[in-house]
């Protein structure tokens, strides 16, 4: 799906949610998408892998780490010395911490590359990382921060998180489930992309903008990564510019999805996710434009 495609969605669920103006509909396909769809895209990507495969994207793999601590602990410094909501610091961690590295950021890097494997690599590996992250620090500041132990039940209970750590299990173990068990599994889970697009659509609402939250989501997840991958990756071919498209990307949809889940600044958080992802699809293009 290329950002047209994705753009075009996501307004259809903009219009849908005009015509029926009934937010019930909508709560379902998202309960739909989010719990069955998208936990069968989860296992069937991540359970596809082996150790090989893992142990090949070394540099990318040091990058994915290096950027989700850049961006985690940053905003995890700034959240607990500037921001006194409690459900705002998680929201932020979030926001700051899961790129759209897929929907967006395929085609993006597809701007600089004739060959976007790396980009892949970077999504994959990062994918493996930061959902049960963000899913931990959604359950936890939701909760009021309870116990480290609470907060990772909490989390275990959302089901791609669960399909995500089950499949790394077994990819580590060596467990290699049959093609004709995983490709229809990744199959039908991977409408869980649109379905989630067209949720997404569905509940966009600026009036909870905030320039404020812009600002500080903008520079834990777009321009602090794009510095830093700038000035310490330039010159590896492919990989840098895999790296730096990936590492630079707006919050992912399923960021906002886990915020919604867990009753978490959602509305916030969208507003920031619809504007930042405008802004870095003009950045990116203009960048291309002039002949980066």
């Amino acid at each position: 799906m290329n950002i047209y495609e994705m753009l075009a969605v996501i307004a259809v669920g903009c219009v849908l949610k005009w015509l029926v103006r009934d937010e019930r509909p909508f709560q379902w396909l998202n309960v739909f998408s989010t719990r069955i769809l998208l936990t069968l895209f989860v296992f069937g990507n991540v359970a596809s892998k082996d150790l090989g495969y893992l142990l090949s994207i070394r540099l990318v793999f040091i990058y994915v780490v290096l950027i989700i601590t850049l961006s985690l602990g940053m905003s995890y410094i700034y959240a607990r010395s500037f921001v006194k909501d409690d459900n705002w610091r998680g929201a932020l961690m979030i926001l700051s911490t899961y790129p759209n590295t897929a929907a967006m950021g395929f085609p993006i890097a597809s701007l600089f590359l004739d060959d976007i494997t790396p980009a892949i690599l970077y999504s994959t590996t990062n994918s493996l990382i930061v959902l049960p992250l963000a899913t931990f620090i959604a359950a936890h500041y939701s909760s009021g921060r309870a116990s480290v132990k609470n907060s990772l039940v909490r989390a275990l209970k959302f089901p791609p998180t669960a399909a995500n750590l089950l499949a790394l299990a077994l990819v580590l173990a060596g467990v290699r489930l049959p093609a004709w068990l995983l490709n229809p599994v990744k199959e039908v889970g991977w409408w869980s992309i649109p379905l989630l697009l067209v949720y997404f659509g569905s509940i966009i609402d600026l009036r909870e903008f905030r320039l404020r939250h812009l600002v500080e989501v903008g520079l834990f997840r777009n321009v602090l990564p794009f510095i830093f991958v700038f000035l310490t990756l330039k010159g590896a071919g492919d990989v840098y510019y895999a790296v730096l498209v990936e590492s630079a990307m707006p919050p992912a949809i399923m960021a906002n999805v886990i915020l919604a889940h867990y009753k978490l600044k959602a509305e916030e958080g969208i507003g920031v996710t619809v504007v930042l992802t405008l802004i870095t699809l003009v950045f990116f293009t203009t960048l291309r434009a002039i002949g980066f």
